[in-house]
């Protein structure tokens, strides 16, 4: 009886210490950094090695989203901004000014709105690059900007309703697409080189036969006896 009990009791023993031996290990593995989870800003296990992605690849450049942009498709992306502003001929101003015919005029220009200074004293024309940079972020634009519209952080979007007010009221001439990158020539000194004329005229005599001196007295001797 006292050996079972033993036996049994080292067994219970014999398994705490495993599980307490497992309960360090997966502890000491899933240590999480305190101040690695602070600064990244969220809960959880810190995996070393793990980084955040960086910025979105460049895409097309402006000129060529804007050789395909779609004023249709523009409409319903600016239906975002109908709660500020119209865009009629005549509109009357809202929170934002009316937008009829803003391409290609003067920034801050529309007559009878009130205007924050980080805007009217930004200078300068609604060229296509200023409202692509303005839509993409209006507080990066003109920093203390009154519009509180976040921006359209696609590309796409943001041509598409630039093509949409170019048709409310025109617009100037737009950015040509970028032109294709040149291909790489290929090295003439590696590949497809053409050997020189010293170099063929000598490959074409290596190549005839040399008559042997045998040959030439043979030839010789049978000249004489004719």
């Amino acid at each position: 009886m006292d050996d079972r009990f033993n036996t049994a009791s080292g067994w219970v023993l014999f398994s705490g210490i495993v599980a307490l031996g497992a309960s360090i290990a997966s502890g000491m593995y899933f240590h999480a950094d305190s101040n690695d989870v602070l600064e990244q800003g969220e809960a959880g296990y810190y995996v070393e090695g793990v980084e955040e992605e960086g910025g979105a690849e460049a895409g097309p450049d402006l000129g060529t989203l804007l050789a395909t942009a779609d004023a249709a498709a523009g409409e319903k992306v600016f239906a975002k901004c109908q709660a500020c502003h119209t865009i009629n001929q005549g509109g009357a101003n809202g929170i934002g000014p009316n937008l009829y015919g803003t391409m290609g005029k003067a920034i801050a220009g529309h007559a009878g709105f009130a205007y924050s200074s980080a805007l009217s004293d930004k200078g300068g024309q609604w060229t296509w690059e200023n409202m692509d940079a303005w839509l993409k972020s209006p507080k990066a634009f003109a920093s203390g900007t009154k519009m509180s519209f976040a921006g359209l952080s696609k590309p796409e979007d943001r041509a598409n309703v630039m093509e949409y007010m170019a048709s409310m009221g025109g617009a100037p001439a737009k950015p040509e697409p970028a032109a294709p990158e040149a291909e790489e020539e290929v090295d003439a000194s590696v590949e497809g080189e053409e050997p020189t004329e010293a170099e063929a005229a000598g490959a074409t005599g290596a190549d005839e036969p040399v008559a042997s001196a045998n040959a030439a007295g043979d030839n010789e001797g049978a000249t004489k006896v004719d």
